[in-house]
């Protein structure tokens, strides 16, 4: 038997249709002499700090550096079931060789080499390599097996990026946590990136308007506008002698252009779109993209790649004319497309570009929400449009000459729509139609020639201001992490930018979560406590540079060109030096995140101020172990929001009135009295006065 182990269910089935298994089990698939089975993403990780030491369970300055020397793993929690599993398939006596199907690349090499480890395997191990899913590439792939030993390498590189990240986060987090007492998540992506925001913020806010006037001829329809004047003394003078003068065309050029094809959609594009045209967040659109995913209407949506492979031609054939019929804005459009610009195998790493599936054709896009469908036909139109015909127009710029300045007209003529139609269509059929870029403006100007002139024609002048830099979206976000220290990284590194498609949305989240970025409406914008931690951590933890040093070194890894080894010496230096740099803080300095501490009342146990926190309620003591948590079961399975009000009154008299308190038993609601029923262990119980003073329907 030959146990194949993918990275996601999906996949597993997927492997199953193509190799003809059908006979389901608890957990796994078998027939035909395989047994396929499947992790769920991050099996097994790193252990958490407490696991090297009971020391380590509290933070304390005391006990930095951790750096484990002998590494510890952890099932996921929640994940044990799934584990077992793959561990009792592992161990079978008639498997004879163990095939590691996850995803090709560095992630997956680690998600397979984790579980292969915990679980103490020691069966012949190969490896399937795959960039397509077709069943075609797949029969393909599983009849040309690698040897597993091919891949040391690349294990090694994976590993090392998972050990530098765990000694980064875990001692920076806790430095900079106990220097300043204040829960500080410090990360090799997420702080960097929370520099981006405080660098656009502060340029914002610091930005000086200056005004700045355009002198404008009207002329024959047409609108020629001087270069930007500074005086609008010079602009008003420059006017007048426009009126008393002629204007001549100097110069008039007609140049052909073409604009290419959109690329398809990777999952940071597809991000940044949705955002721009439905005002998604980078999450939201992960996550719909994965949901239409599981309903086999997309293909795998974390991808990094805008291309086909090139065995994928009659597919994207079929489903180009598929998506054609399916969109309800293409009806009646004529479209031939070119499907080569489609296809590149080389530039496809893990998975190809996102497109729809042929499951399309027996779906109904009227069943799914709106928002699923409106990411189901973003895909669709971009796949239309990226296969189109090139858009071509003529640029046309006619220059005068008028009092001694130059004045230019800018126009352009559509030869051949191409993608645009299409881009046109789809814009047509939104709810509200986002502005336009500034290049698309068409604009076609009158019949100008060389040596034609317009005496004393009407003149105006506009006012304007320099702007500043706008709020960073997550459109303008996600761009900005994908090229965050590209120029100082490897072309061919498997990772550039900060972090990668899969987990950018997931870096924006955790900052809001943390209370370091907040947003509103669209825009990503940094709170205080984002300014103050940008400020107090050094350069090498806030730079993109330290992400683009260790790809370029862990590209070296995976190619066998250098010693993991001297790599993680490399990253336990550096944090020896975090630590002994950073050895303690002045009084007022490390106050500066308790500014916006909320005293909700007194400690029941030492009488010292209570604060509200994130996620708790806590004692100003150290020293006391008194924490109210806002997510407490006993108001979770009431369904009441652990409110300040509520936790003032506890603390004030040991007793508050709450309102609609669920009855796991009953399904009513009802209004009754929470007392406090604190015995000073590690945990703070509750508990209800009166079972029902009033029934609510």
């Amino acid at each position: 038997m030959k146990l194949i182990i993918a990275e996601k269910p999906s996949v597993a089935a997927a492997y199953a249709a193509a190799l003809d298994v059908r006979e389901r089990k608890d957990g796994y698939i078998e027939g035909g002499g395989y047994l396929i089975s499947w992790c769920i993403g991050h099996l097994v990780g790193l252990s958490e700090a407490a696991a090297y030491g009971e020391q380590y369970r509290k933070w304390s300055y005391d006990t930095l550096p951790i750096l484990p020397k002998e590494w510890q793993y952890t099932v996921a929690k929640d994940k044990d079931k799934r584990f077992n599993i793959l561990k009792e398939l592992m161990h079978r006596t008639d498997v004879s060789e163990v095939v590691n199907a996850c995803d090709a690349g560095r992630e997956g090499e680690l998600i397979f080499r984790f579980v292969y480890e915990m679980a103490g395997c020691t069966r012949p191990m190969k490896r399937l390599w795959l960039s397509s899913m077709e069943e075609d590439a797949i029969r393909e792939g599983f009849s040309n097996l690698k040897d597993g030993a091919d891949y040391e390498a690349l294990y090694a590189s994976a590993l090392c990026r998972a050990k530098a990240d765990w000694i980064i986060g875990i001692n920076a987090t806790r430095l900079f946590s106990c220097l300043y007492h204040h829960t500080l998540n410090v990360g090799r992506v997420q702080t960097p990136t929370l520099k981006m925001l405080v660098d656009r913020d502060a340029a914002i806010t610091g930005f000086q308007k200056e005004p700045y006037y355009h002198v404008c001829l009207a002329l024959d329809g047409a609108e020629a506008v001087s270069e930007r004047i500074r005086e609008k003394e010079k602009a008003e003078g420059l006017k007048t002698a426009c009126e008393r003068s002629q204007a001549v065309c100097t110069t008039l050029t007609r140049e052909k252009k073409t604009l290419a094809p959109p690329k398809l959609f990777d999952l940071t594009l597809l991000q940044r779109e949705a955002n721009k045209i439905y005002g998604y967040t980078a999450k939201q659109t992960l996550d719909l993209a994965q949901a239409l995913y599981e309903k086999r209407l997309l293909t795998y949506p974390r991808t990094d790649s805008n291309y086909l492979t090139d065995d994928m031609e009659g597919t994207a054939a079929d489903i180009i004319e598929l998506v054609g019929v399916k969109l309800p804005f293409m009806s009646g459009a004529v479209f031939t497309p070119e499907i080569s610009r489609l296809l590149d195998s080389k530039r496809v790493s893990d998975h190809h570009a996102i497109i729809p599936t042929m499951a399309l054709a027996k779906a109904d896009p009227g069943a799914l929400s709106e928002s699923e469908r409106n990411i189901l036909f973003l895909v669709g139109a971009r796949l239309l449009m990226a296969a189109a015909e090139p858009h071509v127009y003529e640029a046309v710029t006619a220059v005068f000459s008028c009092a001694g300045a130059e004045f230019t007209a800018k126009g352009r003529v559509v030869l051949s729509e191409g993608w645009k139609g299409i881009e046109k269509r789809f814009r047509t059929s939104l709810k509200k139609v986002p502005d336009a870029e500034d290049d698309e403006a068409v604009l076609e100007l009158p019949s100008f020639t060389e040596g034609q002139s317009f005496d004393a024609p009407p003149v105006r002048i506009t006012e304007h201001e320099t702007k500043p830099p706008k709020p960073h979206t997550e459109d303008t976000l996600l761009s900005a992490m994908e090229r965050a220290g590209n120029e100082e990284t490897d072309e061919d590194a498997e990772r550039r930018g900060l972090g990668t498609p899969a987990t950018r949305a997931a870096i924006i989240e955790k900052l809001v979560a943390s209370g370091f970025v907040q947003r509103k409406g669209r825009q990503l914008i940094p709170t205080k406590n984002g300014y103050n931690l940008i400020a107090v951590l050094p350069d090498t933890l806030t730079s993109a540079h330290l992400t683009a040093e260790w790809e370029n070194a862990l590209l070296l890894i995976a190619r066998g060109k250098a010693d993991p080894d001297a790599f993680l010496s490399g990253i336990e230096t550096m944090t020896r030096e975090l630590i002994k740099a950073h050895p303690f803080l002045t009084g007022d300095e490390a106050k500066r995140f308790q500014g916006e501490r909320k005293v909700v009342g007194k400690c029941p146990r030492c009488g010292a101020d209570v604060f509200e926190g994130r996620k708790n309620y806590y004692c100003a003591d150290k020293g006391c172990a008194f924490v109210m948590w806002k997510d407490d079961r006993f108001f979770s399975d009431r369904k009441v929001i652990f409110s300040e009000k509520i936790a003032a009154d506890l603390l004030k008299s040991g007793r508050a009135k709450v309102k609609k308190l669920y009855s796991p038993k009953t399904g009513k609601t009802y209004d009754g009295t929470v007392l406090l029923a604190d015995i000073g262990g590690k945990y703070v119980n509750y508990k209800v006065a009166i079972e029902r003073d009033r029934e609510l329907s």
